[in-house]
């Protein structure tokens, strides 16, 4: 008797957190998520990626990577201009005019207090000589928060409906039903585009054209029915189940048989398909700031990155494309297989 007296039942999140270090892929997905997560932090708080937008560097500057190749733009500019008469070339009579130009260059820099500018950076420069990779690192911040902040967002609108209309029935879950089937008969990506012209447009765009909110606030509208409909038929099977009619039984209300003894039985559905809902929008915002219709033109995203990529290809400067992508699929991929994690060690039978 003492024996059974003495066992304690172990805790659901520390029961989680040791299947989940035994899952070796698991617990490496989750350390590259934790090194993004601080990465993100350092970011906001200004002490990584906080002189993004500086033009410190030749256009197009060339990765460190690949040397000090000649700049192909600057030499065909200067060509054009010694053609045309305007830069003449004394260094067939003064060997040492190429020194006096330097030097002319950095005492005019001197005056004015601008520094010159590298002919490579870290991981190159895009048209404007700014550092790609501190792009890529801004843009982790603001690709990431926007897919955590929406699916955070989309969580709470179908959680909330999927409760009531799982839990009462009758005429709440026959009009839940009702807006579930406008939302889902409209083509996911031709909402997301409409809604983002309107927010963008007319007198909503004073309201919705600053910072990240846009964003979020289109893809939660859009994004929330996926979460609605498990979360309605898990409240459906759970609603009639013995602990929640003893509950009823002792006196507790809907809200509390609903949000208290429901919801943390159904709780590994809505993290899975939250981290889920992470991914996609995530992805969805890089569509969107791909096409111009996402975060502003003043901040940095991994769509915004892409899109000015695609010009950048043409004449040979792969680099800004590269950065993008790389750090774009390390941290889905990651995140995709965390997800799987996360499924296998919350599902109750594998337990």
């Amino acid at each position: 008797m003492a024996a059974v007296l003495d066992i304690v039942p172990e805790n659901a999140w520390l029961a989680l957190w040791r299947r989940l270090q035994q899952d070796r892929i698991g617990a490496f997905s989750l350390g590259i998520v934790i090194v993004y997560l601080v990465m993100i932090l350092f970011a906001m708080a200004g002490l990584l990626a906080g002189g993004w937008s500086e033009e410190i560097g030749v256009p197009y500057a060339n990765p460190s990577f690949l040397g000090e190749r000649p700049n192909l733009e600057a030499a065909l500019a200067q060509r054009a201009a010694q053609r045309q008469g305007r830069v003449p070339d004394l260094t067939a009579v003064d060997p040492l005019a190429p020194k006096y130009a330097e030097w002319e260059k950095r005492t005019a820099e001197l005056k004015t207090g601008e520094r010159e500018r590298s002919l490579t950076l870290r991981w190159g420069g895009d048209r404007w000589g700014r550092d790609v990779l501190a792009k890529a690192i801004k843009g982790s911040q603001v690709s990431i928060a926007v897919g955590v902040f929406a699916a955070l967002c989309a969580t709470f609108i179908g959680t909330l409906l999927g409760a009531l209309g799982g839990f009462y029935g009758r005429w709440v879950n026959d009009s839940l039903e009702w807006v579930y089937n406008v939302f889902t008969s409209i083509p996911s990506i031709l909402l997301v585009f409409s809604l983002a012209a309107v927010l963008r447009s007319g007198v909503l765009a004073h309201l919705f054209a600053s910072g990240i909110w846009t964003v979020v606030i289109i893809l939660a509208v859009t994004g929330w029915t996926g979460m609605y409909r498990l979360v309605r038929a898990e409240y459906m099977k759970h609603r009639s189940r013995e602990y929640v009619l003893a509950a009823q039984a002792i006196g507790a209300s809907a809200a509390s048989r609903m949000f208290v003894h429901i919801l943390p039985n159904v709780s590994h559905v809505v993290l899975v398909q939250l981290s889920l809902l992470v991914v996609a929008f995530i992805k969805v915002e890089v569509i969107l700031s791909f096409l111009g219709l996402g975060v502003p033109v003043d901040m940095v995203s991994w769509g915004t990155m892409l899109g000015e990529a695609q010009t950048e290809l043409v004449i040979g400067k792969w680099w800004q494309l590269a950065a993008a992508t790389v750090f774009m699929a390390i941290f889905l991929t990651a995140f995709s297989m965390l997800t799987d994690s996360l499924r296998d060690a919350l599902d109750p039978k594998l337990r």
